[in-house]
Protein backbone atom coordinates (compact mmCIF):
# COMPACT_ATOMS: atom_id res chain seq x y z
CA UNK A 1 0.00 0.00 0.00
CA UNK A 2 1.10 3.81 -0.57
CA UNK A 3 -0.01 6.93 0.67
CA UNK A 4 0.37 9.93 -1.40
CA UNK A 5 0.04 13.56 0.46
CA UNK A 6 -0.20 16.43 -1.45
CA UNK A 7 0.98 20.31 -1.06
CA UNK A 8 1.78 23.35 -2.45
CA UNK A 9 -1.27 24.31 -3.18
CA UNK A 10 -2.91 28.26 -3.42
CA UNK A 11 -4.05 30.92 -5.19
CA UNK A 12 -1.34 32.82 -7.76
CA UNK A 13 -2.03 35.24 -10.17
CA UNK A 14 -1.73 34.61 -13.62
CA UNK A 15 1.73 34.21 -14.98
CA UNK A 16 3.19 33.49 -11.48
CA UNK A 17 4.65 30.58 -10.33
CA UNK A 18 3.70 27.10 -7.88
CA UNK A 19 5.45 24.05 -6.84
CA UNK A 20 3.67 21.35 -5.76
CA UNK A 21 5.31 18.56 -3.53
CA UNK A 22 3.76 14.93 -3.01
CA UNK A 23 5.24 13.08 -0.14
CA UNK A 24 4.56 9.42 -0.48
CA UNK A 25 5.05 6.07 2.05
CA UNK A 26 4.87 3.09 2.42
CA UNK A 27 6.38 1.35 -0.51
CA UNK A 28 10.03 1.59 -1.66
CA UNK A 29 9.73 5.15 -3.14
CA UNK A 30 11.86 4.79 -5.72
CA UNK A 31 9.81 1.66 -7.41
CA UNK A 32 7.24 4.09 -8.27
CA UNK A 33 6.60 6.01 -11.32
CA UNK A 34 4.78 9.17 -10.41
CA UNK A 35 2.11 11.33 -12.31
CA UNK A 36 0.48 13.87 -11.93
CA UNK A 37 -3.34 14.99 -12.81
CA UNK A 38 -5.89 17.68 -12.31
CA UNK A 39 -9.60 18.15 -12.62
CA UNK A 40 -11.53 21.49 -12.86
CA UNK A 41 -14.85 22.50 -11.91
CA UNK A 42 -17.47 20.32 -14.86
CA UNK A 43 -14.18 18.36 -16.22
CA UNK A 44 -12.98 14.55 -16.01
CA UNK A 45 -9.46 14.48 -14.71
CA UNK A 46 -6.68 14.72 -17.20
CA UNK A 47 -3.38 13.94 -16.45
CA UNK A 48 -0.14 16.58 -16.56
CA UNK A 49 2.76 14.53 -16.09
CA UNK A 50 4.79 11.73 -15.00
CA UNK A 51 7.76 10.77 -14.40
CA UNK A 52 9.02 7.12 -14.16
CA UNK A 53 11.05 5.46 -11.49
CA UNK A 54 14.08 4.09 -13.51
CA UNK A 55 15.52 6.18 -16.17
CA UNK A 56 13.34 9.17 -14.46
CA UNK A 57 12.17 9.66 -17.74
CA UNK A 58 9.42 12.36 -18.11
CA UNK A 59 6.00 12.66 -20.17
CA UNK A 60 3.59 15.97 -19.85
CA UNK A 61 0.74 16.89 -21.61
CA UNK A 62 0.67 19.49 -24.83
CA UNK A 63 -0.98 21.86 -22.13
CA UNK A 64 1.63 22.29 -20.27
CA UNK A 65 4.99 21.44 -22.21
CA UNK A 66 7.64 23.71 -21.56
CA UNK A 67 5.43 25.72 -18.78
CA UNK A 68 6.01 22.65 -16.39
CA UNK A 69 8.48 20.05 -14.86
CA UNK A 70 8.01 17.37 -13.06
CA UNK A 71 11.03 15.86 -10.76
CA UNK A 72 11.32 13.36 -8.28
CA UNK A 73 13.99 13.19 -4.95
CA UNK A 74 14.00 9.29 -4.15
CA UNK A 75 16.20 10.21 -0.99
CA UNK A 76 13.15 12.45 0.39
CA UNK A 77 10.07 10.03 -1.22
CA UNK A 78 8.42 12.87 -2.57
CA UNK A 79 7.98 14.50 -6.51
CA UNK A 80 7.30 17.79 -7.59
CA UNK A 81 5.83 19.67 -10.37
CA UNK A 82 6.89 23.18 -10.63
CA UNK A 83 4.72 25.35 -12.57
CA UNK A 84 5.13 28.62 -14.18
CA UNK A 85 3.86 31.10 -16.36
CA UNK A 86 0.37 29.79 -15.00
CA UNK A 87 -2.65 30.58 -16.62
CA UNK A 88 -6.51 30.55 -15.59
CA UNK A 89 -6.88 27.51 -17.14
CA UNK A 90 -4.39 25.89 -14.90
CA UNK A 91 -6.99 26.03 -12.23
CA UNK A 92 -7.67 22.63 -10.88
CA UNK A 93 -7.67 20.59 -7.84
CA UNK A 94 -4.61 18.77 -8.41
CA UNK A 95 -3.99 14.92 -7.83
CA UNK A 96 -0.89 13.07 -7.45
CA UNK A 97 -0.52 9.06 -8.15
CA UNK A 98 1.88 6.00 -8.46
CA UNK A 99 2.03 2.85 -10.22
CA UNK A 100 4.52 0.02 -9.28
CA UNK A 101 5.61 -0.26 -12.52
CA UNK A 102 8.32 0.68 -14.58
CA UNK A 103 7.22 2.95 -17.56
CA UNK A 104 4.51 6.07 -17.30
CA UNK A 105 1.25 6.23 -18.37
CA UNK A 106 -0.88 8.92 -18.97
CA UNK A 107 -4.35 6.87 -18.13
CA UNK A 108 -6.17 7.01 -14.65
CA UNK A 109 -6.54 3.72 -15.06
CA UNK A 110 -3.25 2.70 -14.74
CA UNK A 111 -2.34 4.14 -11.19
CA UNK A 112 -3.55 2.29 -8.41
CA UNK A 113 -2.54 5.20 -5.95
CA UNK A 114 -3.93 8.52 -5.75
CA UNK A 115 -3.86 11.80 -3.17
CA UNK A 116 -6.48 13.68 -1.86
CA UNK A 117 -5.41 16.72 -4.12
CA UNK A 118 -4.44 20.34 -3.62
CA UNK A 119 -6.35 23.20 -4.88
CA UNK A 120 -4.68 25.28 -7.27
CA UNK A 121 -6.29 28.65 -8.38
CA UNK A 122 -5.43 30.87 -10.98
CA UNK A 123 -6.66 34.98 -10.78
CA UNK A 124 -6.21 36.75 -13.75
Amino acid sequence: QVQLVESGGGLVQAGGSLRLSCAASGRTFSSLTMGWFRQAPGKERAFVAAITWSLQSTDYADSVKGRFTISRDNAKSTVYLQMNSLKPEDAALYYCAARPTRGSSRYESAYNYWGQGTQVTVSS
